[in-house]
């Protein structure tokens, strides 16, 4: 079972060190990395994908995997704003609504599968991506959507903030989907923590006869974990259609693996079972602060792969060293029984 930990992880130490140390070095070297609008502008790009990684902590912490995400995300958003623009409808939380009751119906379906094939849930998943994205593009539709033809009020939230600091260069503020990332923490929380579903879906993860036998219903779980990927990627997909002001029927799908390793280097198990909400934020941050400060290296993007690669494999070999120690003094221990 997941345990709460009052206290910092190792993994979660290493991740905060990493952070602080390329900071001083990227600080050093370009001074306009320490900018408040800098620091802002990392945090409004990197929120949606953050939004993502809770949902994809609860379907790893199922012992599945789900690579279909982004593919939810475009089809919830797009769908949404096809209905707002057709009916003519301004309501923003009704394009949040719709997107996000997309996602989870297309969650629902991947659980389904994922528990009636019994194939491993990286192949189902991949093969939803691709089929979402195609039913999207076939019956719903594969046009691009221009400022100028979005709701005034998803440009209205895209640059809305919750308060503006005066710097050299004009006021700059910080970004109002902060606070969806903050609600997706805290629900994953409660969702993790505080329900017996909660603590179903990471029995599930460690052991699926198990879980069984205690009274669980897998299929029920799955549903949960995947259904809850769905929504809070309806929702992340709408973060990044009102960011950019525009809807394009190819953006977004492609990025998933960058999203799965983060969540990886935060400390995930990929076998199920084991992660945490801090340390799945870290390994996100650290990815689009790579991503957003490589130009004050003087670096291309090409760097990001390489950097983001070997905080990878060192993430996994720690982890899959640390696993093979525990083993290790448990057979020991068994042992002296």
């Amino acid at each position: 079972m997941l345990k709460r930990h009052n206290g910092i992880t190792n993994t979660e130490m290493a991740l905060f060190a990493i952070i602080l140390i390329y900071s001083i070095v990227v600080g050093v070297v370009n001074s306009g990395f320490f900018n408040i609008d800098t620091q802002f502008d990392i945090i409004r790009s990197s929120s949606y994908v953050m939004v993502l990684a809770m949902g994809l902590l609860v379907v790893m912490l199922s012992g599945g995997i789900d690579i279909s995400f982004m593919a939810m995300a475009l089809f919830g958003s797009y769908t949404a704003t096809k209905i707002l623009v057709s009916t003519g409808s301004s309501s923003i939380l009704l394009a949040f609504a719709i997107s996000m009751g997309v996602g989870i119906g297309l969650g629902i379906i991947n659980a389904l599968l994922v528990s009636w094939l019994r194939l491993p849930p990286f192949i189902i998943t991949l093969g939803t991506s691709n089929l979402f994205h195609g039913v999207m593009a076939t019956f719903i539709g594969a046009k691009t959507y221009g400022g100028g033809r979005l709701p005034p009020s998803y440009s209205n939230f895209g640059s809305s903030t919750l308060f503006k600091v005066h710097t050299d260069i004009g006021d700059v503020g910080l970004s109002t989907s902060i606070l969806f990332v903050l609600g997706a923490v805290l629900l994953t929380y409660f969702l993790i923590y505080r329900t017996t579903v909660g603590r179903g879906i990471v029995a599930l993860g460690n052991s699926e006869e198990a879980t069984k036998r205690i009274g669980y219903k897998p299929l029920l779980l799955r549903i949960v974990a995947y259904g809850y990927m769905g929504l809070l990627a309806g929702c992340a997909g709408m973060i990044y259609v009102c960011q950019v002001n525009a809807v394009y029927p190819d953006k977004m799908v492609g990025n998933e693996l960058m999203v799965v390793a983060g969540v990886i280097i935060g400390g995930v198990s990929i076998s199920g079972g084991k992660g945490r909400i801090l340390g799945a934020l870290l390994g996100i941050f650290i990815i689009y602060l790579l991503n957003s400060t490589l130009i004050f290296l003087g670096l291309t993007s090409s760097w990001n792969q390489l950097f983001v690669g070997a905080i990878l494999i060192i993430s996994v070999a720690v982890t899959s060293y640390q696993e093979k120690k525990k083993n290790q003094k448990h057979l020991i221990f068994n042992a002296s029984i």
